[in-house]
């Protein structure tokens, strides 16, 4: 071998080692949960962060607890509710890709606001809704206004936070989504019970407008800039990241494909992910209400069960992945045994829900599916962070492009096999295969190959 083929090669491992060396010093920090407590500049704006996603869940999935009034007042079968259900998911689909561009290029601070005001408006359009097709045209508004938020949001936690705590960060906010969730059935049902179907999307989207107003006064979309940022906290922030560099058009689209690319097996796993993720987030008020005869109450009660349960795993999948990081180093096992283990753990609770018809069997084996799902959300959200820091926001968008491709068509799927089979159990059976399959093909992700030194190399 040629010593200029030896040097090349040395150049070429360089960027990779040196990340990984620093990745492993970073994970080997000591860290205290206890000091996302503190009133920092940085916390308020992860605790922002939070209620966005608590915000924004309670607006997606209020409409499936007013589902069953919704449909009778309506007139519509539950394929078309399903349909409906689904059209949230074809914009947000899209604006996962052209959002997260956004939020790289204009920044958080904009494309959140913005955002946050089409969610406003479309969850207050929701109570106004008169058939099948304003509600369709609703929901593709809702999906438009929260489509890059996510993606956004990930962007906002590389800027401000230590990529030692992506994974608690990512866990964390998703908690507070799944906390909406599972409080989501008890407030719009006491809302329903107070004013109405429609009132109580009316008060939901009031919310939201709150929210924008507060992002918009408080975040900053570099850091440094905060006026509130003291020296002391200065010094403590991730330090900030070069600009990708200026390329020419037909080079942007390049590099874009070959981080696709990259990027594409995360979006296979998100997809088993999503389609369970989705016909929770849809159904399981419905199905307690149809497959079980419960009350709109009781049936609430239950799914707010369910949720629960989600929201520990998701704390607790980014708590077990940093850990392992903190511990080892390795970035594949600190990601992928913890995406594997949850999507397996989920696929085999899911089988009783399909075999066995009691309630209380039925309940435990939905909590205990949806816990282990959600120990995935932690991790799978950090791997485009770790492979492409600098396009955390396109990154992610990319990553998420599976979770809302199986958001238009779980949905539907699952009201169409009700009306086809007269069964609320067997239509579970395509989230269990996918289950298998995204364990499967976690374990073949690569975070610990960083985007940015393949470009470097190439």
């Amino acid at each position: 071998m040629t010593s200029a083929r030896r040097n090349l090669r040395r150049r070429e491992r360089a960027p990779a080692v040196a990340l990984a060396t620093a990745k492993a010093r970073t994970a080997a920090a000591p860290r205290s949960r206890a000091r996302y407590l503190r009133p920092t500049v940085a916390n308020r704006v992860l605790w922002l962060l939070c209620l966005m996603y608590f915000i924004y869940y309670i607006d997606r999935v209020n409409v499936s607890t007013a589902a069953p009034l919704l449909q009778r007042d309506l007139g519509l079968s539950h394929e078309q509710l399903g349909i409906a259900f689904g059209a949230f998911a074809l914009p947000y689909t899209i604006f996962q890709l052209i959002g997260g561009w956004l939020g790289d290029r204009f920044g958080p601070r904009r494309t959140l606001g913005i955002g946050g005001l089409v969610v406003c408006a479309a969850t207050i359009l929701t109570g106004a809704v008169s058939g099948f097709l304003s509600l369709r045209l609703v929901r593709l508004l809702l999906g438009i206004g929260e489509g890059a938020a996510f993606p956004t949001a990930t962007r906002a936690m590389a800027a401000w936070l230590p990529e030692a705590d992506w994974g608690y960060a990512q866990g964390i906010t998703h908690s507070l989504a799944r906390v909406g969730n599972a409080l989501t059935p008890g407030i719009v049902f006491a809302l329903i019970s107070l004013i109405s179907w429609r009132g109580s999307f009316v008060v939901v989207g009031l919310a939201s407008l709150a929210w924008v107003l507060v992002w918009l006064w408080f975040f900053r979309d570099d850091p440094r800039r905060h006026p509130a940022l003291a020296a002391e906290e200065r010094a403590s922030l991730p330090p900030p990241r070069p600009a990708a560099p200026a390329l020419p058009r037909r080079e942007r689209w390049r590099q874009w494909g070959r981080l696709a690319g990259r990027i594409l097996p995360v979006t296979a796993v998100d997809f088993c992910y999503g389609w369970t993720l989705w016909l929770f987030l849809n159904w399981i008020p419905s199905f307690f209400y149809g497959s079980f005869h419960q009350k709109l109450g009781e049936a609430a009660l239950l799914s707010t069960a369910v949720f629960f349960a989600g929201v520990i795993g998701d704390t607790a999948g980014g708590v077990i992945s940093d850990r392992i990081l903190a511990r080892t180093g390795d970035l594949r096992r600190a990601r992928c045994s913890v995406i594997a283990a949850g999507l397996f753990g989920a696929a085999v609770f899911l089988i009783p829900v399909v075999l066995v018809h009691d309630l209380a069997v039925v309940t435990v084996s939905l909590a205990l599916c949806f816990f282990c799902a959600e120990l995935v959300v932690g991790p799978i959200w950090s791997v485009p962070m770790d492979i492409a820091p600098r396009h955390a926001g396109s990154a992610s968008g990319m990553m998420n492009l599976g979770f809302g491709i199986a958001g238009m068509i779980s949905p539907w799927f699952f009201g169409y096999m009700i009306d086809r089979t007269g069964s609320w159990a067997w239509p579970f059976g395509a989230s269990l295969a996918l289950l298998f399959l995204g364990a499967a093909l976690a374990l073949f992700l690569r975070p610990d190959r960083p985007f940015e030194a393949a470009v470097e190399r190439a």
